[in-house]
């Protein structure tokens, strides 16, 4: 079936993502003017019976700005500082810049593992599903003050895309420095073409990312088509615009140059979308073709037809699975603890109880915790660069 793209009043539900650089200029701080415009434009939004969410870039540039902070390069405590200040601002630049349409702000402030670990993704859905059910907008952020680089996304394209995911939305845009999807960087080819509509998020697709665009950006094109996998496997569409105009969200509906991901016609459930969308694998499983075969058909991975295993987790952490070209295939909840797993490694599943001392699940992954991720073409290699941008 061929999805076309809709007006942005058509959709139910709507996250918004907005780059630092837009909200917030070096020299003169907050820009107003223009987030004025933009709570204007999720005004119209909301009348037209769209549920809004906005995940704001902005706290640590900001802070940098009301601190007077010269620049260059932050240490941790620094940022973390620069943002405690800047997220104050930034709450209230947004509840007051909402207020002028009698429209109420709900802060909330997530770190990584508030979307990794399962009973944390809950509750926070919960909060956020709560706000928009009183009418309200949640203005949402990385929790800087606290993330350190282990545990943080480190951009707020996939944070938006987790966020999108968690509470079901049909829309995820994307506001930057640039207009949309090049076949190469256009700053630095200028033959670049212009991709206007991405109807599946291919490996040819992640080679055109780039980096940073930005010196207050800490994504750039790489991250946002990380991004862009998590939301559309879910069933979300998602347009990459500027926002640098005032009214961005009137602009794209009026033509501005923007470009449009297709959804997945076949959205994962809830629970495999969770899965499908962490950004940190625990582990890693390498598995042979006949595996491979079978959890294309549908099947379980059974210790049989697994290679290799790489990494320590857990019993039920996620864990990466690799096909014999060494993309990724797909994710899944781990039946056993790393150990184990590589005992029974290539084993058949009836001997699992004389090799581990007791009888164990007699898959490796069970197909109900495994969602296929092969679309997305990503390497190890560049799962852990993406992991790290």
């Amino acid at each position: 079936m061929t999805v076309h793209r809709k007006p942005l009043g058509t959709y139910r539900r709507i996250v918004i993502k907005i780059g630092s650089a837009l909200l917030v200029d070096r020299k003169s701080g907050l820009k107003k003017t223009w987030l004025e415009a933009m709570c204007a434009d999720i005004a119209e939004l909301k009348a037209s019976g769209a549920d809004v969410l906005v995940v704001s870039s902005g706290a640590i540039a900001l802070g940098r700005s009301v601190l007077d902070v010269p620049s260059g390069a932050l240490k941790l405590e620094e940022s973390q500082a620069a943002a405690a200040v800047g997220q104050i601002a930034l709450a209230r630049a947004w509840s007051e810049a909402l207020s002028r349409d009698d429209i109420v702000a709900g802060q909330i402030l997530l770190t990584l593992g508030d979307t990794e670990e399962r009973r944390r993704y809950l509750n926070a859905r919960a909060t956020i599903n709560q706000l928009l059910k009183i009418g309200a907008v949640p203005i949402i952020n990385e929790n800087d003050t606290v993330a350190t680089t282990e545990i943080r996304y480190g951009d707020n394209d996939r944070l938006a895309a987790r966020v999108a995911t968690m509470t079901g939305a049909d829309l995820l845009v994307l506001l930057s420095d640039i207009d949309g999807l090049y076949s190469a960087p256009p700053h630095l080819d200028p033959s670049a073409q212009f991709l206007e509509t991405i109807a599946e998020i291919t490996p040819e697709i992640e080679a055109m990312a780039g980096g940073a665009t930005s010196e207050l950006s800490r994504g750039g094109m790489r991250t946002k088509i990380d991004a862009g996998k998590i939301a559309t496997s879910a069933g979300c569409a998602m347009i990459i615009a500027s926002g640098k105009t005032d009214h961005p969200l009137k602009a794209i509906e009026s033509g501005a140059r923007s470009s449009w991901f297709a959804p997945s016609g076949t959205p994962v459930t809830a629970r495999k979308t969770w899965i499908a969308g962490q950004l940190q694998p625990a582990g890693e499983l390498h598995v042979d073709e006949g595996a491979e075969s079978a959890l294309r058909s549908g099947k379980s991975l059974l210790p049989a037809g697994v290679r290799r295993v790489s990494g320590q987790f857990s019993r039920g952490d996620t864990v990466a699975i690799f096909g014999t070209n060494g993309r990724e295939i797909a994710r899944g909840l781990a039946s056993y603890d790393a150990e184990e797993a590589r005992q029974i490694t290539g084993r058949k599943s009836s001997e699992i109880g004389a090799i581990l001392g007791y009888a164990g699940r007699a898959a490796m992954v069970h197909r109900d915790d495994l969602v296929m991720t092969k679309k997305a073409g990503t390497t190890a290699a560049a799962n852990e660069d993406a992991a790290h941008a």
